[in-house]
């Protein structure tokens, strides 16, 4: 099962959040979408952009829990940041890791940027997606416009990234500029995850680019069809994997994510032979 994915990013057209002003004389292309699809199997609810390409998943029974395992190392940042402020997701999908955090984190501010409104009004009719409040936002925009806005400059502790579109070949969002802007929107020891399709061309395109614009970035060994989760720090750290380990377990037990392998991902990553 293909899980890869790239959001479709277009000119901005926005439904909350940070807007630019926009003159009569030129109004904004409306971008096109690929049609939003629904299957189930197995008790689980997926979501694809009219293709057998999936988008994100939700078990029924369990309508908060994070179902994919790529879906579940985006969240490996919790090694390193136990108490985030803001969290910041760029590609709503089925709204899988927006919910944990909104859950998971009561302390925190959430956002999540999606271009297209079809995602967001399919999570929240479908894919159990809470309405925005004071934690929750989610705003209708690029995310190429979200984090070129200085206003969101060192404002972010946490940013994931999973941008994909119908055809599923990369991330859109790929560049160094792009990355570079990501990572102006750190807090100095913020973290960023993000989704790649390693059995593309564009993994080591991806991966030159975030190494351009952070100190220092892991990869965790690929799972599904190609899926490869890596993580970049705004500031290099020397990794304690003692204290992650420690930290891994008491992930496991209060969410029962299975944290100690991302552990185990990160250490093989630091020392491949």
């Amino acid at each position: 099962m293909l899980i890869k994915r790239k959001s479709i990013e277009a000119e901005s057209n926005y439904r909350s959040g940070p807007a630019k002003a926009v003159t009569a004389a030129k109004k904004p292309r409306k971008p096109k979408f690929a049609p939003v699809t629904l299957s189930e199997l197995d008790g689980v609810r997926f979501l694809h952009f009219g293709t057998e390409w999936v988008q994100g998943a939700m078990r029924l029974r369990k309508p908060d829990a994070i179902e994919l395992e790529y879906a579940q190392q985006m969240m490996l940042w919790m090694l390193f940041q136990p108490a985030p402020q803001h969290i910041v997701q760029l590609g709503l999908g089925t709204g899988a890791l927006t919910k944990f955090c909104y859950r998971q984190f009561p302390q925190a501010q959430v956002t999540a940027v999606e271009l297209n409104p079809s995602v967001i009004a399919i999570c929240e009719s479908m894919f159990k997606l809470p309405p925005n409040d004071d934690r929750l936002q989610v705003i209708e925009m690029d995310a190429l416009d979200f984090v070129n806005d200085e206003a969101n400059s060192d404002t972010i502790d946490v940013l994931q990234v999973d941008l994909y579109d119908a055809t599923a070949k990369g991330p859109v969002l790929d560049t160094p500029e792009f990355y570079r802007a990501c990572a102006a929107c750190l807090k100095p020891d913020g973290i960023l995850t993000i989704n790649l399709f390693g059995d593309h061309p564009s993994y080591a395109r991806n991966l030159k680019a975030l190494r351009y614009a952070f100190d220092n970035v892991l990869c965790l060994p690929e799972v599904h069809d190609g899926n490869v989760v890596a993580v970049a720090f705004k500031q290099r750290s020397v990794l304690d994997f003692t204290t992650l380990y420690t930290r891994a377990e008491e992930i496991r037990m209060q969410t029962r994510l299975p944290a100690k392998s991302w552990v185990n991902g990160l250490k093989a990553a630091c020392d491949p032979d």
